[in-house]
């Protein structure tokens, strides 16, 4: 994390916030994102994460334009889903509103008012 943080600083010019010994957010970027500790390099590259204020029903959206579902997770920061769209790209949506319920999903998908 501390060589990743120096490269981008001295590259780019950016701060950091750090959210525990794992993630650090970047300031001075032009635009939101952090660095999050993995045990390895992401097999894709980035992982490119949108914002979304309610999560449950963008899950629907998600699946019912063609996404798979791939991983669900709760976090400090908030609570977030990794997708597939249909040519195989994965992404991730986050929000930083309450705890990840998945049962509540099906719950957004079948209320008309959602």
């Amino acid at each position: 994390m501390e060589a990743a943080k120096a490269f981008y600083a001295g590259a780019f010019g950016w701060s950091f916030i750090d959210f525990g010994p794992t993630y650090a957010a970047f300031e001075n970027a032009g635009l939101d994102g952090g660095l999050r500790l993995e045990d390895k390099a992401w097999p894709t590259g980035c992982l490119i994460i949108l914002k979304a204020k309610d999560i449950l029903a963008a899950e629907v959206r998600v699946e019912e334009a063609g996404g798979t579902i791939i991983k669900r997770e709760d976090f400090p920061g908030g609570r977030r889903f990794h997708f597939t769209d249909p040519s195989g790209n994965e992404l991730a949506l986050w929000s930083p509103n309450g705890k990840y319920d998945p049962a509540a999903a099906m719950d957004a998908a079948n209320d008309p008012d959602e």
